[in-house]
C-alpha cells in the first residue's frame, strides 16, 4: 500500500514538472543581452536541455521501478537521483577537455598574433590578419572582434567584448597586453607575448597532466558504484531473507544513512576530481573589476 502511494506521488510529480517544462517553453523568456544571465535562466536553459530532460526523465523511471520492486523509498530516491546528477558526480572530463583545447588555440593565435606584430605591422592590422587562419574554437570571437574594430568601436571596448567572450583567465592575460600596447603603443609588445605563450605552454601542458589523472579518478569511482548497485542488485533478486530488516521504516533509516554516506564520499571525490575556477584577470559585463588587478594595470601602464 505504502509503495503505491509512493508511486502515485513520483507520477504525480512527473507530470508537474512535464507541464511546468512545456509552459515555460512555450512562454519563453526575454533577456537582456548587455545582463549576465541570472541564476533562475541558467536553471531554466538547464531544464530546457535534452540531456537533462532525458536524465529527469530517467531518473523518475528507475525510481518507480526501484519502488515498485522493493518496496524501499530511500532506494528509489538515491537511485533516482544518481540518474539525475551523474554528469555532475562522475562527469566534467569533456569540459576539461574543450578548456585545453581552448588553451591551445589561444596559444595558436596568439604567436600567430607576435609573428604578424613582428612583420612591422601595427596591432589594427595584425588582428584582422591573424584571424584569417585562426583556430576554429576561437575563430568566431575573432570574427566579431574584427567586426567591431571595422565599426570604429575603440581598441579597448573591442578587446574588452572579445575577452569576456572567451572567458579564459589565461586569455585575459594576453588580452590586456593587448590592451595596454594599445592604449600605451609600447613598442615592445613582441616580447611580452613571447613570455605569455611561452607561460601558456607550460600552462597546458599541466593541464593535461591534471586531466590525465582525473580521468583514472572519475573512472575509479564509477567503477565503485557499479559494483555497489551491482551487488544490491544481487541481494535483492537472491537474498530476500537477508535484506528483509530494511523494508522495515528502521531499516529505511539504517538505509539513508548509508546513502548519506555515499552521497557524501561522491561529492567529496567530486571536489578532488574538478579544477576550481580562477577569477577572471579582466572585468566581464555586470561585474565590478578587482581593484587589486585595476592598480595593477595603472601601475603597469604608468610605468611604460
Amino acid at each position: 500500500m505504502v509503495g503505491s502511494v509512493w508511486v502515485a506521488v513520483l507520477l504525480g510529480a512527473g507530470l508537474g514538472g512535464a507541464l511546468w517544462l512545456m509552459i515555460a517553453g512555450i512562454h519563453g523568456t526575454t533577456m537582456d543581452p548587455t545582463r549576465p544571465p541570472t541564476r533562475t535562466a541558467r536553471l531554466k536553459d538547464a531544464v530546457r536541455s535534452p540531456g537533462l530532460s532525458a536524465r529527469i526523465l530517467g531518473g523518475i523511471t528507475v525510481t518507480a521501478l526501484t519502488l515498485a520492486l522493493t518496496r524501499w523509498p530511500v532506494a528509489a530516491i538515491g537511485l533516482g537521483a544518481l540518474v539525475v546528477w551523474w554528469p555532475a558526480l562522475f562527469g566534467g572530463t569533456s569540459a576539461e577537455q574543450r578548456q585545453i583545447a581552448s588553451l591551445e588555440a589561444l596559444v595558436t593565435w596568439t604567436e600567430t598574433l607576435r609573428d604578424t606584430i613582428a612583420a612591422h605591422a601595427s596591432l589594427e592590422q595584425a588582428i584582422p590578419a591573424s584571424a584569417v587562419n585562426a583556430p576554429t574554437l576561437i575563430r568566431p570571437a575573432l570574427v566579431r572582434l574584427v567586426g567591431r574594430l571595422r565599426a570604429r568601436v575603440p581598441m579597448d571596448q573591442a578587446l574588452s567584448a572579445f575577452a569576456a567572450e572567451l572567458d579564459d583567465p589565461s586569455a585575459d592575460l594576453v588580452i590586456a597586453a593587448l590592451m595596454l600596447s594599445a592604449t600605451r603603443r609600447g613598442d615592445r609588445l613582441g616580447e611580452v607575448l613571447t613570455g605569455l605563450t611561452t607561460a601558456a605552454r607550460e600552462e597546458l601542458e599541466m593541464r593535461r597532466k591534471i586531466s590525465a589523472g582525473r580521468v583514472e579518478l572519475r573512472r575509479g569511482v564509477q567503477i565503485v558504484v557499479a559494483v555497489t548497485i551491482a551487488i544490491g542488485v544481487f541481494l535483492v533478486v537472491f537474498s530476500g531473507p537477508y535484506i528483509a530488516p530494511y523494508g522495515t521504516p528502521a531499516g529505511q533509516v539504517a538505509l539513508a544513512v548509508v546513502v548519506g554516506i555515499f552521497a557524501a564520499a561522491f561529492w567529496w571525490m567530486r571536489k578532488l576530481s574538478t579544477q576550481q575556477p580562477v577569477a577572471p584577470f579582466l572585468a566581464r559585463p555586470g561585474h565590478e573589476p578587482d581593484p587589486q588587478d585595476t592598480r595593477l594595470l595603472n601601475s603597469v601602464g604608468a610605468d611604460r
